[in-house]
């Protein structure tokens, strides 16, 4: 099997439901960072030693495919699934878990002590970004809205997990 088909060498792209679409389109851009921000995942997840949370981030990865090819159907009644209100619960059940076990400070930290919590807020902007571009194709077309809270968690999820997985931390003091 190729990887080149050469149908995108004039600007298009394929949806999942086989709508074409310019590959600069809002809906491209958001399942496209979602696609960056499962890939920084895989990356993260090499510097994660702790087996339940790396098993944690691999489910998520998983789920990511999910999200994207909600994000990548214009037609709904091509999709398998769609994200649903059990999936952003999980997610809150994470967030509540994890920052049971840290101490939260109550203002701004530096993020990144430590390569496995960097790399995790790393992956939390990204999801930021993601749920950025996810509210400008809502504001077009029909979202999901427990696709877009889902996003929206899973940023929270992001920061818990870096908070868990950060050595120290250090406040943020602005100058006076």
């Amino acid at each position: 099997m190729r990887v080149y088909t050469k149908t995108g060498d004039k600007g298009k792209t394929s949806l999942y439901d086989s709508k074409r679409v310019f590959k600069d389109s809002i809906r491209v851009e958001s399942y496209g960072t979602i696609d960056e921000l499962n890939s920084y995942l895989g990356l993260t997840k090499n510097f994660i030693e702790d087996e339940k949370t790396h098993k944690l981030i691999h489910n998520i990865q998983r789920k990511l495919f999910d999200v994207a090819a909600e994000l990548a159907t214009e037609d709904k009644s091509k999709l398998k699934l769609e994200m649903v209100e059990e999936d952003v619960k999980f997610l809150e059940s994470k967030i509540d878990e994890y920052l049971d076990m840290v101490k939260t400070p109550d203002h701004f930290i530096i993020p990144g002590a430590g390569k496995a919590a960097g790399f995790m807020h790393v992956s939390r902007t990204i999801c930021r970004r993601a749920e950025r571009r996810i509210i400008s194709l809502a504001r077009e077309a029909d979202v999901n809205e427990h696709l877009l809270k889902y996003v929206n968690r899973l940023s929270d999820l992001l920061y818990s997990l870096g908070r868990y997985l950060e050595d120290e931390f250090e406040e943020v003091e602005f100058d006076k």
